[in-house]
């Protein structure tokens, strides 16, 4: 869900800006998952760009208090929700955890790195949100460690019914600063992407999973 339209559209602005948007439609990205996609969404590449990363850390902080309040602790997605998790936690003056995909094969076998208290209220922080299965891994491995997950507010989302239907399934609210639609908007606004590629960047949001290019 989108809280501020205005926030939404210049995230997208700021993602096209730097070129965190990668668009081949006449060769396609593969995902972990397998399915083919004409864009690929770096978020990574925000931290590399300080007021940028900084406007993204104020808009987030904003959110998780209008939606939370103050949580006790920010826990961020490894790996590429880390680093933004933790500018959100130092803006919010809190406490910050990470949750791998999975727990360590050696040491003391974490899955959940950093202090945490059973019962503790939690905002995740995510980059990148496609089905959500990931993201909600790591919900459940916080609930799993005895955290209460109050919401999780990400950078972008592609909108897709099954991560609507994934989060919905966990009973877990999320907001998002930017999203596909937006993102698609400002593109062809500003002819960042070429009007045969917009038909196909819109064919392909309607059915992902069997797209072809």
């Amino acid at each position: 869900m989108i809280l501020d339209k205005n926030s939404a559209k210049k995230t997208a602005e700021l993602l096209l800006q730097i070129n965190a948007i990668k668009l081949k439609p006449e060769n396609p990205f593969t995902w972990a998952s397998g399915w083919k996609s004409p864009i690929y969404c770096d978020n990574r590449i925000i931290l590399s760009y300080p007021q940028i990363r900084n406007f993204i850390r104020e808009e987030m902080a904003k959110q998780v208090e209008t939606l939370y309040g103050k949580p006790d602790v920010i826990a961020g997605v490894a790996t590429g929700a880390i680093g933004i998790g933790i500018l959100v936690a130092e803006a919010l003056g809190l406490p910050f955890i990470y949750v791998r995909p999975e727990p360590k094969s050696h040491g003391r076998q974490n899955q959940v790195e950093g202090h945490l208290e059973s019962g503790q209220n939690i905002v995740v922080i995510e980059d990148l949100i496609s089905t959500g299965k990931s993201s909600l891994n790591a919900v459940n491995a916080l609930r799993d460690a005895g955290a209460n997950v109050k919401g999780m507010v990400a950078i972008f989302t592609y909108g897709f019914d099954i991560s609507t239907e994934n989060f919905k399934k966990e009973n877990i609210a999320l907001h998002t600063l930017s999203d596909y639609d937006h993102l698609i908007h400002q593109a062809s606004e500003t002819s960042y992407i070429k009007e045969e590629n917009l038909q196909t960047l819109l064919q392909w949001k309607i059915n992902p999973e069997q797209w072809k290019s």
